[in-house]
């Protein structure tokens, strides 16, 4: 009988969707209202983002953001700030300007 329980457990666990997970963000410039970067949609106000994915990611989800908005202040999921290192090597992705960048083309 603790097999059946055990086995159908794990089956039922195995079956479960992951749970989404809640992302925020401090930006250092203004970004626009809806931000669409690596598997999440942000929406941001006039110093912040957030953003709702199942992504389990942390570091790369910063790095698509700071690649469209510059500098993040600061990043957390569900409310868990990631580390002062993980946030440096996040900004090593952000955009140097405002301006989006367009690639000479020949």
């Amino acid at each position: 009988m603790l097999r059946s329980f055990l086995a159908l457990s794990v089956v039922a666990l195995a079956a479960a969707p992951a749970a989404a997970a809640t992302y925020s963000a401090k930006t250092a410039t203004p970004a626009p209202a809806k931000i669409a970067a690596r598997d999440i949609l942000w929406a941001c106000g006039a110093d912040s983002c957030t953003g709702v994915t199942q992504n389990s990611r942390p570091l790369v989800l910063c790095q698509g953001l700071a690649k469209k908005v510059g500098p993040i202040q600061s990043f957390a999921v569900e409310g868990r700030e990631i580390s002062g290192d993980e946030l440096n090597r996040c900004n090593a992705s952000a955009k140097a300007d405002g301006s989006m960048k367009v690639a000479n083309a020949r």
